[in-house]
C-alpha cells in the first residue's frame, strides 16, 4: 500500500482531518489523533495496549510497539507498505473508533 493510498482511507472515516504534531503528518477526529505518518511506510495508531497485544500477536509482520512509555500505553507502529489492505483497513478503523467522539460511534463500513 502507498501513503497516498493510506491517507485517502483516513480521510475517508467520517469526521477525519489532516493536521500535523511536532512537525509530523497526523490523522485525527474530534481534535483526537487516531493515526500518524512518522516517516515513509510506517504510521503510528492509537491502539488499547489490549488490542496492541491482539494485532501484535495476529500481525508480527506489520505491528510493532513504539518503545518506551507510549507503546505500553497502547501506541503502535504499522509497517504498511505491504500489509494486506483488509488488515489496514481493520487497523485503521480499530485506530479510528478509539479517537473518535461518541457521536460518530455509528457503524462504520472502512474505505476502500
Amino acid at each position: 500500500m502507498r501513503t497516498e493510498d493510506l491517507e485517502k482511507r483516513a480521510l475517508g472515516l467520517p469526521g477525519a482531518v489532516e493536521s500535523a504534531h511536532f512537525g509530523k503528518r497526523d490523522f485525527r477526529v474530534g481534535n483526537r489523533i487516531f493515526m500518524s505518518l512518522p516517516e515513509s511506510g510506517r504510521a503510528v495508531v492509537k491502539f488499547t495496549p489490549d488490542q496492541q497485544k491482539l494485532f501484535l500477536e495476529t500481525e508480527p509482520g506489520v505491528c510493532a510497539a513504539v518503545p518506551g512509555g507510549w507503546g505500553l500505553k497502547g501506541w503502535t507502529s504499522v509497517y504498511f507498505m505491504d500489509a494486506d489492505d483488509d488488515i489496514i483497513g481493520h487497523v485503521m478503523d480499530t485506530a479510528w473508533r478509539n479517537a473518535a467522539p461518541k457521536s460518530l460511534l455509528k457503524p462504520v463500513v472502512p474505505a476502500q
